[in-house]
């Protein structure tokens, strides 16, 4: 099936709540206002049931098919924004400086309430839907904290599936593969501890910039030298900090930066390394080297059977030459990956079209893939839930 009329047909209204949405981003678990829009939305189309804080700040509404008891599946959307200034130039850009919607979350849940109205609307399926409204996947883990919540018992959830919009990604298309789709994540501080004094007597003391210099060149090999070179693994250090003066080599210096792999036992490798190193280096220097690792997101991860049943749904809207099967995992991460080790199910792009990245701050939802997302979830529902 091509894209659905009735989907066409909302298209503007769906983009009027995305705009609105998009002027009053709000972060992490402190999307009040996005839960209280979405919260007044599903009430109005009708959905049998609408619980809120899940998760602290997350919402699901449920909507019961007409044809008799069956299954209930979640289709799951992002709510939280950015800490960024915005630079888009819209007319409907961030009202609140410091805050944009510059990941598309406010058009996922735009498109999910799209949908979650249409399938209010028609009921043309059995057992239920839950479509499901996340705060904080920016880092805080929202997806896990719903889990742990326990909404997949709560409502009965058999499984699950997510969507996030790819700029580059032509609108209309869509891509995923079976598998690893994005990366674990984790972050790195490391503070190295040596002895201060004058620039101009280095060798009284312990120079703690050149030992941390030596470092970001040494966790380079972690995936060079330490990883097969078929597995996937990228340690980058992005940030270093040390020192206030010229003519004073400081106490102390520290660099903070992400690991990220697709695969648990890459990531166990890669700890075990950083700390391995920073013990070497502090021994051969005679400083103190102290590792703060904490592991984020692990890997998003595709169920087989459900990848296929995605695919087949977005190729009945797009048509199979605009979806693509086997596009290369992404380095980002993602918190849906939790959702995925609760349930079964897929996680899947849709086009964004030639706009600015993820995460940019010029950065904004493409409008144009409103139908499209919207006949996806529509057609995943009703396929997935068929009489």
């Amino acid at each position: 099936m091509p894209i659905l009329n009735r989907a066409a047909e909302m298209q503007d209204e769906v983009a009027g709540w995305r705009q609105h949405l998009h002027q009053t981003p709000e972060l992490n678990f402190d999307v009040f206002k996005t839960a209280a829009f979405v919260t007044e939305k599903l009430k109005a189309f009708g959905c049998d049931d609408v619980v809120t804080g899940l998760g602290k700040t997350g919402v699901v509404g449920i909507i019961r098919g007409r044809q008799g008891e069956g299954p209930t599946i979640g289709l799951r959307a992002d709510m939280d924004a950015l800490p960024l200034n915005e630079i888009s130039g819209k007319s409907y850009a961030s009202t609140i400086p410091g805050k944009m919607h510059a990941c598309g979350h406010d058009g996922h849940t735009a498109m999910l309430l799209g949908a979650a109205k249409y399938l209010a609307e028609t009921r043309n399926f059995t057992g239920s839907v839950a479509v499901i409204f996340q705060p904080a996947e920016e880092g805080g883990g929202g997806g896990n904290e719903m889990v742990k919540d326990g909404m997949m018992e709560r409502f009965d959830i058999s499984k699950v599936f997510g969507m996030h919009n790819m700029p580059g990604l032509p609108v209309g298309q869509f891509a995923i593969r079976p598998g690893p789709i994005m990366a674990a994540t984790a972050e790195f501080t490391i503070t190295v501890r040596g002895k201060g004094g004058h620039a101009a007597m280095p060798h009284g003391t312990i120079d703690p910039i050149v030992i941390t210099s030596q470092l970001v060149g040494a966790l380079q090999t972690i995936a060079s030298r330490s990883t097969d070179p078929v597995e996937a693994v990228v340690v980058s250090v992005t940030k270093f900090h040390a020192g206030d003066a010229y003519n004073i080599i400081p106490e102390t210096a520290e660099i903070a930066g992400t690991v990220r792999t697709l695969r648990k036992e890459i990531a166990k490798r890669s700890e075990e390394r950083i700390r391995t190193i920073c013990d070497g280096l502090a021994t051969a220097f005679g400083a103190k080297i102290e590792v703060d690792y904490q592991a984020n997101y692990p890997v998003t991860f595709n169920h087989a059977e459900e990848t296929v049943f995605a695919s087949d749904v977005a190729a009945g809207v797009a048509g199979d030459a605009h979806v693509h099967r086997g596009i290369q995992p992404v380095m980002g991460g993602e918190d849906f990956s939790y959702m995925l080790e609760a349930r079964p199910g897929a996680f899947i792009f849709i086009g964004n079209g030639d706009t600015a990245g993820l995460h940019h701050p010029a950065y904004d939802f493409n409008d144009e893939v409103i139908p499209h997302g919207m006949s996806y979830w529509v057609k995943l529902a009703e396929t997935a839930l068929a009489a």
